[in-house]
């Protein structure tokens, strides 16, 4: 099976590059399945029940999210609703939505998405490891579904790369969102699940993250409340990472990054392979 996972998109810039180029990619690159973290899709923050209908309608078969997922209210009956669409799942018990969820591929198989947002500098909800364990333990790869794909959304590397090793051999990939920054560390850990520690984002690179450079530059000088963050506007590059799983145990056997447009270098994907233990 060939995953395809966009990083977070970060207003009209992302989300135009998505959509121009993702029903392409489907094609060119014989993807199964694609999820898409669009929880900065709506002016930068947020996302609404009209983006996620115009994602699904380009190819996306989940959308995942993060601290911004009820930054728009209207959002809370769409994602209740519709099980494509993620929140974290370590929010309390009773927050609307759901924070895994397995959806079926358009080849029939079945596909665990799930969605956990990290601590160290981000909202304390509820312990990420723990939430993961429970779920990873009712859904085993290769049993109870076919690949197993888990958006880790977090601001430390560290707390990224502990839910990565967790997960390793339980997962087909693990890979983080948040930062907006893409990592060179893609990779196959040893027990067969696929980890990128960040995707990037999907937006307008000549910017602060995805947000116009002027305004977050002066936010950082003076400290003073003053005009709000907006999304950059520039060309924009699309973040993601591709993972070809094992029809048979749902572990990766490839993984690579894949950036298109925009100012940053083009990365098409040159898969990293899983390495070969017996040979060592």
């Amino acid at each position: 099976m060939k995953i395809l996972f966009c990083g977070d998109l970060v207003g009209r810039a992302g989300r135009e590059v998505v959509l121009e180029h993702l029903p392409g990619l489907r094609t060119e690159l014989s993807l199964d399945f694609v999820v898409v973290n669009a929880e900065n899709a709506a002016h930068g923050f947020g996302l609404t029940g009209k983006i996620c209908k115009e994602l699904f309608e380009v190819g996306a078969d989940a959308i995942t999210t993060g601290n911004h997922v009820w930054d728009h209210r209207e959002i809370i009956p769409f994602i209740d609703a519709d099980p494509r669409v993620l929140r974290p799942l370590n929010y309390t018990d009773g927050t609307p939505g759901r924070g895994a969820s397995v959806i079926k591929a358009r080849d029939g198989r079945s596909v665990l998405v799930v969605n956990v947002m990290c601590r160290l500098f981000m909202e304390l909800l509820d312990d990420p490891f723990a939430a993961v364990d429970r779920v990873l333990d009712s859904h085993p790869l290769g049993k109870a579904v076919d690949a197993v794909l888990i958006d880790v959304h977090g601001e430390a590397t560290s707390e990224k790369a502990a839910l990565g090793h967790v997960c390793d051999g339980r997962a087909s990939l693990v890979v983080g969102t948040h930062t907006h920054i893409p990592t060179a560390d893609a990779q196959v850990l040893p027990g067969g699940t696929a980890y990128q520690t960040d995707a990037g984002m999907c937006g307008d690179y000549d910017s602060v993250i995805g947000m116009q450079k002027e305004t977050a530059i002066a936010k950082f000088r003076t400290k003073v409340v003053g005009e709000r963050l907006a999304p950059a506007r520039g060309p924009a590059s699309l973040c993601a990472v591709l993972v070809e799983t094992d029809d048979s145990t749902g572990l990766a056997r490839n993984v690579a990054p894949l950036i298109l447009g925009g100012r940053l270098h083009t990365a098409w994907p040159g898969f990293v392979p899983a390495r070969d233990t017996a040979a060592q």
